[in-house]
């Protein structure tokens, strides 16, 4: 095939430019850096400031002892009657303070769930729990009101992180489900007004306990 002068000229100029690397006129968009700034401060302390920025309620506890006396507290100062937790273990310390109200059946009926979680995430608030609790899926989105009870060493502080420990934790055996609660739920579909308590609890308790 003959090729035109001016054509082979156009290609040799395209064959010589294919055989040297552009530089990228925007380097820093291409992720090579961090997109969220590094942490600033103790990982507890952003984790608070988030969580509460999302109207959730954080408690923190020294040791089981002062847990003990805040959990007990809040849930006779509330005069929740029905107290549904499936987790024995996370309130063993306390529950004989309300043994009356604790149920684990009839979670629709209930005032408030106590669950715990996988992890906590710093930089956005974040709840993260998995279908490997032995609440569940439902436990934590049913209740009008949402109790978490979690420990210091459970704090990650960006999303990633919580996936890759979740990820060394299980294995190839990953949950089902991995969830992150960010706050109470809140909607505002209906003529754009903000709604909480839609499709989940409309508060939510952080108890965070010195591990």
């Amino acid at each position: 095939m003959n090729v035109s002068p001016s054509k082979e000229n156009m290609l040799k100029k395209i064959r010589k430019a294919l055989s040297h690397s552009t530089p990228l006129p925007f380097p820093q968009s291409e992720g090579n850096q961090t997109i969220f700034p590094p942490l600033q401060q103790e990982v507890e302390i952003e984790f608070a400031e988030q969580f509460t920025k999302l109207q959730g309620k954080f408690i923190y506890c020294i040791n089981q002892q002062e847990f003990a006396f805040q959990l007990s507290s809040l849930l006779k100062k509330q005069d929740w009657q029905k107290v549904f937790c499936l987790e024995d273990n996370l309130i063993a310390s306390v529950s004989s303070h309300f043994s009356e109200r604790l149920v684990k059946t009839d979670l629709a009926a209930c005032d408030v769930a106590i669950t715990g979680c996988e992890y906590l995430v710093a930089r956005t608030g974040s709840i993260v729990m998995s279908s490997a609790q032995i609440s569940g899926r439902t436990t934590s989105v049913y209740a009008p009101i949402h109790i978490c009870i979690a420990y210091t060493n459970q704090l990650v502080y960006d999303i990633k992180d919580a996936l890759q420990s979740a990820k060394q934790k299980y294995g190839s055996r990953l949950p089902s489900m991995i969830t992150f609660a960010t706050g109470p739920s809140r909607t505002a579909d209906i003529e754009k007004t903000l709604v909480v308590g839609v499709h989940g609890p409309k508060e939510v308790y952080l108890f965070l306990v010195e591990s």
